[in-house]
């Protein structure tokens, strides 16, 4: 490390900048978080709980000193406190270890705040484990039917419906992301409303039921992952606040090919919403393949009542024109329609910022506009975007001071004030 880098450093500080304690994934682990901070430096943390105990942490960063030193501090002050415990750790507390006179403070915040992060996803599973053992609908956040036998229902219905239904109660608000055609960014916008709202503090599940075509983990550097089960179902990876589930993780490589019927498709997506064990969620965000058929019907028909789509086209005529089969599809099956995102709408320069039309433009607005429904905003074409996916990297995370970012994050706020206006579900328990 040159001699800039530990410039006002104490002794402390530049043994862990220059030697950092804990560095590296852990295996193992029940809890993880990633945060971007201000500056641009991305930290991850893993935490390994026993008895309510954090027993093993680690952290890797792509900071420099400031940012090794800062996280390797943070583990070596976690490790045999209790997670709670550990969750609390202060920006200030990590400053004061480092010797207190510390010129990059936000380095310390950052640490703090990935640390708490790490924490509170272990006792999320934690939490999650313990209630999925628990009488169905004992931890519901909304009123469901799942005591009610139906007149000529079997035994067996009855349990898979009631399964499925303790499952789906226990989640505030579901959103489907759709689109009429293929190549339009659908996965893109499911992704970053995702970690856009894990960044706002929510418990987040992504299912990608794209079956064919799973790229949801590629697109979060989950590739190769696999998944495991416990007593009570299937766990989902966790990613900090976001929980997910695909296709993709049950592949023995990614060049294997699905090559099912409809009725396989049916189940293997009812199976993923009646067992992956998800706990409560603030929100779960349903990522479809394109256009109309098994997997978007599949998941309507089985979640019933859901807060709405979230339909995504690019500007020109020959997608806009499979969006209005999209509008009619979720009309049809009475699903709300939350707006129509118009993706790849010009492209930004990566040296100077303009932004040149390469595209038609306008053409989401005008359907959106012959259509009645609320048109939410549109996407440049931004070379970042593309290589945070290819990359597995979050782009409204990774990127959260760039202009593109920016428009993301307009066109997702005013669709969650929406929903988190609504009147609160029945059946909330308290402290959730």
């Amino acid at each position: 490390m040159g001699c800039s880098e530990c410039a006002g450093f104490s002794e402390t500080a530049r043994e862990h900048a220059a030697s950092p304690r804990n560095y590296g994934a852990l295996a193992k682990f029940d809890g993880h978080g990633r945060i971007t901070g201000p500056c641009g430096d991305t930290m991850d943390f893993w935490v390994a709980v026993d008895n309510g105990r954090v027993v093993r942490v680690t952290f890797s960063t792509d900071g420099c000193g400031s940012s090794r030193a800062c996280g390797s501090m943070a583990t070596t002050l976690a490790e045999g406190r209790g997670v709670e415990e550990a969750a609390a750790l202060r920006q200030q507390d990590i400053l004061e270890a480092l010797g207190g006179n510390f010129p990059e403070d936000h380095c310390a915040l950052l640490a703090a705040n990935t640390l708490k992060a790490a924490c509170e996803d272990a006792l999320g599973r934690i939490e999650a484990e313990a209630t999925s053992h628990r009488t169905p609908c004992s931890t519901c956040v909304k009123q469901c039917s799942a005591s009610q036998r139906k007149e000529g229902e079997s035994e067996r219905d009855f349990a898979d419906r009631q399964k499925l239904e303790s499952r789906l109660c226990r989640i505030r608000h579901t959103i489907i992301v759709l689109s009429g055609k293929g190549g339009v960014g659908k996965s893109t916008v499911a992704v970053n409303l995702a970690m856009a709202l894990t960044m706002a503090g929510k418990k987040v599940g992504l299912l990608d039921v794209d079956v064919h075509g799973p790229s949801i983990p590629t697109m979060l550097g989950l590739e190769n992952t696999k998944i495991a089960g416990c007593e009570d179902g299937v766990l989902p990876i966790g990613l900090g606040q976001l929980q997910v589930m695909s296709a993709g993780f049950l592949l023995n490589s990614q060049d294997d090919a699905v090559i099912w019927r409809g009725p396989m498709k049916m189940k293997v997506i009812r199976q993923f919403i009646q067992e992956v064990v998800l706990g409560n969620l603030d929100y779960l965000i349903i990522d479809c393949p394109p256009g109309t058929g098994d997997e978007p019907l599949s998941v309507c028909k089985l979640i019933g009542s859901m807060d709405g789509a979230v339909i995504v086209t690019t500007p020109q005529k020959v997608a806009a024109v499979d969006v209005r089969k999209s509008i009619t599809f979720c009309r049809r099956l009475h699903v709300p329609i939350l707006g129509v995102v118009e993706n790849m709408n010009g492209f930004v320069c990566p040296k100077c910022g303009e932004i040149t039309r390469i595209l038609s433009a306008g053409g989401g607005r005008r359907i959106a506009e012959d259509m009645e429904v609320p048109f939410l905003g549109s996407i440049p074409m931004d070379p970042r975007i593309a290589e945070a996916c290819d990359s597995g990297q979050q782009f409204i995370q990774y990127y959260a001071a760039t202009p593109t970012a920016e428009i993301m994050r307009r066109i997702i706020e005013p669709l969650v004030a929406t929903l988190e206006a609504k009147a609160p579900a029945a059946g909330k328990t308290d402290g959730y």
